[in-house]
């Protein structure tokens, strides 16, 4: 049904427009501008703090902040280009906010990108009435190690605190005081601690709120920005990399509606700066014969990785991190499973094509009338974008289900007789979130999918969490260079081991004690010197030029913001590929040409886009659900969920700005679980399963479930399976 269409008039411009629509939507139809600053519309409804938008309305006696305003039949709106008035009133208005704004505009960092100052300059008076001192303030107040706060330049539009309560959802960021005494601050001057507080930098229209670490280190006539995707998590936010002497100086969102709505997790703005980390290598690195390594030059290292290769004989595993564009795992796979006969990979988690018939943007989340959530991983960890979905889609009066253990709940949700089933039978808005860690989640997700009725259903669809940001494109494009993948052999010849994530990975470790040689590809020293045989310099996402396939199944582009200190991965794969006598050129673009003729239905590189579409639903494969019982643990042992914090990995342990944001050393219990036990919010105690013991404090978490017991990896050590969680 399409909505009421209502005729305004704007500066004796008629527009028609959808009842409802907001009076500065109308004006940009119009092609009118109405200055703002509060107003923005992904924080929700308009407030109308600022009066920036004054304007004349026919029949109402005083100007009005139009902003919070609708379109109505007949509505006419005079803005300040046509009502002496209205100019009258934002002239005055900004006079007002400027009375003790500080005019240092050459050394604020907002300088050129500043809101204030292009309206002043547009709308302003062209002079100042006032002759006493401006008032001064304490500045910069650090609300966190990463955002400064020059509370003197705050004009108070209220963006910071309205995302910090109405979107993020946190209420970290506070209004204290009225009236002139009116200040933003932390609640409790607690550290902004909160994994999308940077996204207050972007909201605010002056300098008050700044990048501790893009603080004077840049002018906007000196950046360049590159629109790429950020390479952290399976979103795949759009993002831009503000690009200054060839290094990468600060990361700004990128507003995919479909994808994150402009919003950007603090991983993903700040965890650049790993690219300038003090061990990044950027010389390959032979073990040497006395004790340490040694620096080789690249046609050195290139003959080295030819001999370790064919001495191998093909007794060759290759352990992918998930984290390698499209092209770089195809050329690689291309490369070991048609130069040397290598077909066994250890890829970084199971993938499931048959998802694809239940494909549906991210943005489908906040539509939905009712959203289920499988598993017991918090989805703010996995993929944080998806959280703020949630959030949006609650707030829009959805209903939110966790259901807790992903592989029971596909079996019960499946039955007719479920409650919870029948409604997602029922609902034509309905969504499925898988949120763990079990193997071939997104297979069961679409068989229960399947079983739901969704392939019927345009508006019901379903997502699969990965644990990698690349997961999907790197198993097809491994599965591409061939067809069939032969059993790891008894003997390893030779471990190859592709990307940082691999190289951090334990079970990677322990599969290197039994390989006769080891490869690694790493960005750091500190990840694989010690037990390779030969380290060849890796890259970050931010340094590639190829492609990603986020949890939508959404194929995007990256592009290369910097120039890597060494080679990229296609360049000496390409090498190394002509001394096997395979044809690899060392393009993105070339070796994406070849690939996408076998699993894109032939796609230029170039269509992929700044902003890709997300491709349609294919039909529905037949797929079964889960039939393996959920364990159980003996009597008072609680079930431990290993989680990987978003805040965690290489990349962050090398960025100290976010040091503060990483997780505790601590285990989350259900209430009846602390309660049962006599533990307390914050007490120590000892989680233990058979000799591994860990002394953690305990945090009582009332979303979660009884038993269970929720660590992050890098604080759970060796524990798994059931664990014993008391008083020490």
């Amino acid at each position: 049904m399409s909505a009421e269409l209502v005729k305004v008039v704007i500066d004796d411009r008629e527009v028609e427009v959808p009842k409802g629509t907001g009076i500065v939507e109308t004006a940009i139809n119009a092609g009118i501008e109405i200055p703002v600053f509060c107003y923005e519309p992904r924080l929700g409804p308009a407030v109308g703090a600022c009066r920036m938008c004054l304007c004349e309305v026919e029949g109402m006696p005083k100007l009005q902040a139009v902003c919070t305003m609708t379109a109505q039949d007949g509505m006419v709106v005079r803005t300040a280009q046509t009502s002496a008035k209205a100019a009258e009133g934002q002239n005055a208005t900004l006079e007002f906010i400027l009375v003790n704004h500080p005019l240092d505009c050459p050394v604020c960092d907002k300088g050129g990108e500043c809101p204030l100052q292009d309206l002043t300059f547009r709308w302003g008076p062209g002079n100042t009435r006032m002759e006493f001192e401006k008032r001064t303030l304490e500045k910069p107040i650090p609300i966190s190690p990463a955002i400064a706060l020059d509370r003197e330049r705050c004009i108070l539009c209220y963006r910071c605190t309205r995302f910090s309560e109405g979107v993020a959802e946190d209420g970290q960021l506070i209004a204290r005081n009225r009236g002139a005494l009116s200040l933003i601050g932390t609640f409790e001057d607690m550290p902004y601690r909160a994994p999308f507080s940077g996204n207050v930098i972007e909201l605010c229209p002056v300098g008050a709120l700044t990048s501790t670490q893009y603080r004077f280190n840049g002018r906007p006539w000196e950046i360049q920005n590159v629109p790429t995707v950020c390479g952290l998590c399976p979103v795949g936010c759009n993002v831009h990399a503000t690009i200054r002497e060839g290094k990468v100086r600060r990361m700004l969102s990128r507003n995919h509606p479909q994808v994150d709505e402009g919003w950007l997790c603090d991983k993903g703005r700040f965890a650049y700066t790993h690219l300038y980390a003090r061990d990044r290598i950027s010389d390959p690195l032979r073990r040497s014969r006395r004790r340490g390594f040694d620096e080789l030059s690249w046609d050195d290292a290139l003959d080295e990785a030819e001999r370790l290769l064919g001495e191998a004989e093909g007794r060759i595993v290759t352990a992918l991190s998930g984290s390698e564009t499209v092209e770089q795992a195809y050329a690689l796979g291309k490369l070991l499973r048609k130069g040397l006969g290598a077909h066994t990979a250890l890829l970084p988690e199971e993938t499931s094509s048959a998802l694809d018939a239940y494909r549906l943007p991210l943005s489908a989340i906040r539509d939905a009338e009712l959203v289920v959530v499988l598993g017991d991983e918090p989805v703010s960890e996995r993929a944080p974008i998806v959280d703020l979905w949630i959030r949006a889609a609650l707030r829009a009066g959805a209903q939110i289900e966790h259901t807790g253990d992903a592989i029971e709940s596909c079996r019960r949700l499946a039955r007719a007789g479920d409650g919870l089933g029948k409604r997602l039978r029922e609902s034509e808005g309905a969504i499925l979130i898988w949120s763990a860690e079990e193997g071939s989640g997104g297979a069961h997700l679409a068989a229960l999918a399947g079983q739901l009725g969704f392939d019927g259903k345009p508006g019901s669809g379903a997502f699969h969490l990965p644990s990698t940001p690349n997961g999907r494109g790197v198993a097809d494009a491994w599965a591409a260079c061939c067809d069939d993948e032969a059993e790891a052999p008894e003997e390893i010849g030779l471990l190859l081991v592709s990307g940082d994530e691999a190289a951090a990975d334990p079970n990677v470790r322990a599969l290197a004690e039994r390989a006769e040689r080891v490869v690694v590809t790493s960005m750091f020293q500190g990840l694989a010197v010690g037990w390779a045989d030969l380290v060849l310099p890796g890259t970050s996402y931010l340094e590639r030029d190829g492609t990603y396939v986020n949890l939508e199944g959404r194929l995007q582009r990256l592009r290369r913001a910097a120039i890597p200190p060494a080679p990229d991965e296609l360049a000496w794969i390409s090498k190394l590929a002509e001394r096997f006598e395979v044809d690899l050129p060392p393009y993105a673009s070339a070796v994406f040409a070849e690939l996408s003729e076998l699993i894109y239905d032939g796609l230029p590189f170039g269509e992929v886009g700044e902003q890709a579409e997300l491709r349609t639903r294919s039909e529905a494969p037949p797929a079964e659900l889960p039939e393996e019982s959920p364990q159980t643990g003996r009597k008072g042992e609680l079930r431990l969920i290993r989680y990987r914090a978003l805040f965690s990995g290489p990349a962050v342990a090398r960025v100290p700005e976010l040091q503060f944001q990483r997780p505790p050393p601590e285990v989350e219990l259900a209430p009846e679980e602390a309660e049962a036990r006599k533990i307390l919010n914050g007490e120590p105690v000892t989680v233990s399963h058979v000799a591994v013991k860990r002394k953690l404090r305990a945090r009582i978490n009332p979303s979660l479930r009884p038993g269970i017991a929720r660590i992050a990896s890098e604080h759970a050590g060796e524990l798994v399976g059931f664990v014993d969680v008391r008083k020490p």
